[in-house]
């Protein structure tokens, strides 16, 4: 079983995705900032997969990511996001948005395994 942290600052868009995510029988732990989720990270070892919005107020997506390659190297971070390609210079993976279920059966199988 594979434990997902969904980062959206929207509670609507975090609750349906989490929704989807545990239909697809994944556990998941949601965030509603880049700074709650580095709480999460920090206080547990069983996280598989970050999915991140890449547009939220105060830390980005990338920034977040960023931050999570400092604190845990072997993490994979999917950047989610409606604007196409991350940043220059970042290589995250990215599920375009809007995504459904089968998107993000995809994605997290590609990219846990």
């Amino acid at each position: 079983m594979t434990t997902i942290l969904l980062v959206d600052d929207d509670p609507l868009t975090a609750m349906g995705s989490a929704d989807l995510i545990e239909d697809l029988g994944h556990v998941v732990l949601t965030a509603h900032s880049g700074r709650e989720a580095l709480e999460i990270v920090d206080g547990r070892e069983d996280i598989d997969l970050v999915i991140t919005d890449q547009s939220m107020p105060g830390m980005t997506g990338t920034e977040l990511a960023a931050a999570l390659r400092e604190r845990r190297p072997g993490l994979p971070v999917v950047l989610a996001t409606g604007y196409g390609a991350p940043p220059d210079g970042e290589s995250l993976r990215t599920l375009a948005k809007p995504y459904d279920q089968d998107m993000l059966a995809a994605v997290i199988r590609d990219t846990t395994g």
